[in-house]
């Protein structure tokens, strides 16, 4: 579901009597981002109702016992506990500290019951990890910061994660990309809540773009191919550079630690480490991108795609495409031109409808969105790597501290034979 669609589940809840929908409480945990934890404080907590915007009443609650403590070591106070959340008609969780930590039993208890008395619950960038948690993303599509979806799909496979969008309205559960995407999810709920004129009048206040798509950002709805800030510096970006440049060649990681002059442990323990994934993960979906590009702006056959991208045969492409995107290559070009504005307006978001795949279906492929590659989708393709026995690897979505560097996925893998080696991707 797309950027600014509204539509309510068919079994929303009621709200209850005591909570109000202009409550907001917004959940802050230790070592959250200062930025995003400010967003909904600046959104909902001022009084601008001489501008024409409505008035929220917000609570700020702390998520853990404190002190809480943000960036560059700022400790902050909240006023109010999880307690105050059972008053509030909308929970807000701004940003969670860390994707590899798992959230207070606490805190995930009170969203929890706060969704099923009829909240409606906000996950601004990282936050989605917290809602991830609390099982209330399960079988609804929700988005995140780019650099962070693919370990989110993976480590919650019912989630349909869309990296592509700038933030996703589920009716009562929404999330939203990184940083200032937040901002647009906070003026689309005012807009939601009051109108058009409410949510101008508070973007006219912030001096941002009333309403942003996903097509007025430079990546133009792809995952964005630029490196994380934390990369730029590092000997790494190099090699990912490259990486890019030829995707349209077959070579596998190996190459890359190669070209790196790491072993192949050291390169992937020191992508992890920079990008949050694991770099098989991220070159497929790096394939999968140029695919879509290709189907969208070229008339190249499927088997001329898969031939431009890297994969070894169209087979492996239509595998990785569908898993990714929720469509076949040859259904997704189609959609794609049949859905292309004739007026030169904005791209609508593509998203193949939940609805229309049969249950069997998606169970087979993954209810996930995302980049469960390393199981069942790199072994439908005959890429057996140790990465891919890994994940076959039961795991909890309770992640705790004895979880490995790196999340892993779930799902059936393929053995890998001793002596064997990673073939190309696709």
């Amino acid at each position: 579901m797309s950027q600014d669609s509204a539509a309510v589940p068919d079994a929303a809840r009621k709200l209850a009597a005591r909570r109000r929908r202009e409550i907001v409480a917004v959940l802050l945990f230790s070592g959250g981002p200062i930025f995003e934890s400010s967003i909904p404080l600046s959104v909902f907590g001022i009084d601008r109702q001489d501008a024409g915007v409505p008035r929220y009443r917000l609570l700020v609650c702390a998520g853990e016992d404190a002190p809480l403590r943000t960036t560059g070591g700022l400790e902050l106070s909240a006023p109010y506990g999880l307690e105050a959340i059972s008053r509030a008609g909308t929970v807000v969780v701004p940003a969670w500290r860390s994707i590899t930590q798992a959230p207070p039993p606490a805190a995930l208890d009170a969203l929890r019951r706060a969704h099923e008395e009829g909240a409606r619950i906000v996950g601004l960038c990282t936050g989605a990890f917290v809602l991830a948690a609390a099982g209330l993303l399960d079988g609804r599509p929700a988005t995140t910061h780019w650099m962070y979806a693919p370990t989110l799909a993976k480590r919650y496979p019912s989630v349909h994660v869309d990296p592509r969008e700038l933030f996703v309205d589920d009716g009562d559960v929404l999330t939203s990309a990184g940083t200032a995407a937040g901002i647009d999810l906070c003026l689309h709920i005012v807009r939601t809540d009051h109108g058009a004129d409410a949510a101008n009048a508070l973007a006219r206040r912030l001096v941002v773009p009333p309403r942003r798509t996903a097509s007025d950002m430079g990546h133009q709805r792809y995952l964005d191919r630029s490196l994380p800030e934390e990369i730029g510096a590092d000997p790494l970006a190099e090699v990912v550079a490259w990486a890019l440049e030829h995707l349209h060649e077959q070579f596998d990681v190996e190459t890359l630690a190669a070209r790196a002059y790491m072993s192949r442990r050291t390169f992937d323990r020191r992508f992890r480490s920079l990008t949050g994934s694991a770099p098989l993960q991220w070159l497929i979906t790096q394939r999968v991108l140029q695919a879509q590009r290709l189907l969208e702006t070229s008339d190249y056959s499927v088997d001329e795609v898969a031939g431009r991208c890297g994969f070894r045969s169209p087979v492996a492409l239509r595998g990785h495409f569908r898993r990714q995107l929720g469509a076949s290559p040859a259904a997704y070009r189609a959609a794609y031109r049949a859905r292309r504005p004739q007026n030169g307006g904005p791209e609508p978001a593509l998203r193949p409808e939940r609805a229309e795949r049969p249950e069997r279906e998606r169970a087979m492929l993954g209810a996930g969105s995302g980049e469960r590659y390393a199981a069942a989708a790199l072994a439908g393709h005959g890429l057996a790597t140790a990465e891919a026995a890994e994940a076959g690897k039961p795991q909890s979505d309770a992640y705790a501290s004895r979880l490995p560097e790196s999340p892993v996925g779930r799902g059936p893998g393929r053995p890998v034979l001793p002596g064997q080696r990673e073939r190309p991707v696709g």
